[in-house]
């Protein structure tokens, strides 16, 4: 019988957001190694911890195995948005390729001294950082035995743009409590409803939807899930405020909910989920959640957000970052809810029955993976 061993890690990390080694905690991390003698070691994600943990964990000879869930290894802020526009560009414009003095000045100019004097002196420094940043994950990749991505598109961005050999990617989407996402019934409203659910960050294009929705005609409803974030929950009720008081009137503004219940507080209340994100999201929990609900989603036509909505199909696709697209496919389904319910039902396109893969299925691959390196 395999042993789960919880360990609680008591130095708050997140507070050094962009070290990416904390050797202060590596001689504790091998004790823990040493004791529970893993045969194999699977890591989720490394941000907040330690990549030096791949260098003690390799010295065993120990098979490592890497969930990739963004583009934290090849993007020293994981998303390849840019922190700091030119002067052409749009805000947070999105990065093509990374490049070592490219991140010094559109996303770590912030830490700049602002004399223009030491300008190209802080340029070299943050340039320097970031190649001896990215100089580490290329080292700890080759260490790394297998990854695993999501989705077909981080599968081969990884591949073509950071050079892992393809022999080592294996594609793996995840895996879902098919009990918990099934008995959807919508309850019964007059006006067509379409939600959001996430975190209220730039990121994630709340900002695009907002605006997208007031361009709609016909009566309608918004309702964003989420927690509140002192820094930037204001700022997107702020552009609300600005809008039509009948507008105003039908967003709604709602809490963050027991994952559990997400089925009778979200799925029962909306006719549609929306995920305007800005960057490119690989393979969107909310996507499959709401799919396998069978309700159809409307996302960017890029990424692993288009890999698993398929325009008219299951959903319908915007162009990315546009408002103006994002409200006409927001706008016909509202014209047509029936329509609407039919997308909703073919659910996730990967599969011949819609349902999205179950938990038992992803452990089953997980184990198939393990046991070949045992």
């Amino acid at each position: 019988q395999p042993t789960i061993t919880l360990y609680k890690i008591n130095i708050p990390l997140e507070k050094y957001r962009y070290r990416y080694n904390h050797h202060c905690l590596d001689k504790e991390v091998e004790l823990f190694i040493n004791n529970i003698k893993p045969e194999v070691v699977h890591i989720g994600h490394l941000n907040h911890l330690s990549t030096s943990w791949v260098d003690i964990i390799a010295k065993k000879n120990i098979p490592i195995i890497y969930t990739l869930h963004d583009y934290w290894l090849m993007c020293p802020r994981g998303q390849f948005i840019q922190r700091s526009p030119t002067i052409n560009s749009s805000i947070w414009p999105l990065c093509n390729k990374q490049n070592n003095k490219k991140c010094a000045t559109q996303c770590y100019s912030g830490y700049f001294s602002g004399h223009k004097i030491e300008n190209n002196m802080d340029i070299a420094y943050w340039t320097n950082w970031v190649k001896r940043r990215m100089n580490t994950m290329y080292q700890i990749t080759k260490k790394i035995t297998y990854f695993i991505a999501p989705s077909l598109y981080l599968y081969h961005r990884y591949i073509n743009n950071f050079r892992i050999p393809s022999h080592k990617m294996i594609y793996l989407d995840y895996g879902f409590d098919l009990d918990r996402l099934n008995g959807r019934q919508r309850l019964d409203e007059e006006d067509f409803t379409f939600g959001y659910i996430g975190t209220h960050i730039p990121a994630k294009g709340i900002q695009i939807l907002i605006k997208a929705f007031a361009r709609l005609e016909n009566k309608c409803k918004l309702r964003i899930w989420g927690k509140h974030r002192h820094q930037n929950t204001p700022g997107l009720k702020l552009l609300a405020s600005k809008l039509p008081s009948k507008i105003q009137s039908r967003i709604e503004w709602l809490s963050e909910y027991p994952n559990e219940t997400i089925v009778k507080t979200v799925f029962n209340h909306v006719d549609c989920i929306v995920v305007p994100s800005i960057w490119v999201e690989n393979s969107p929990l909310v996507i499959h959640e709401a799919l396998q609900a069978r309700i159809p989603v409307i996302t960017a036509n890029i990424g692993g957000m288009s890999e698993y909505v398929h325009h008219e199909i299951n959903g319908l696709l915007f162009k990315h970052r546009n408002e103006k697209s994002l409200s006409e496919q927001m706008q016909r389904l509202v014209n047509d809810p029936l329509w609407a319910k039919k997308l909703g039902l073919r659910g996730y396109i990967q599969s011949k029955n819609g349902d999205v893969p179950s938990q038992k299925v992803h452990v089953t691959e997980i184990e198939k993976i393990y046991r070949s390196l045992l």
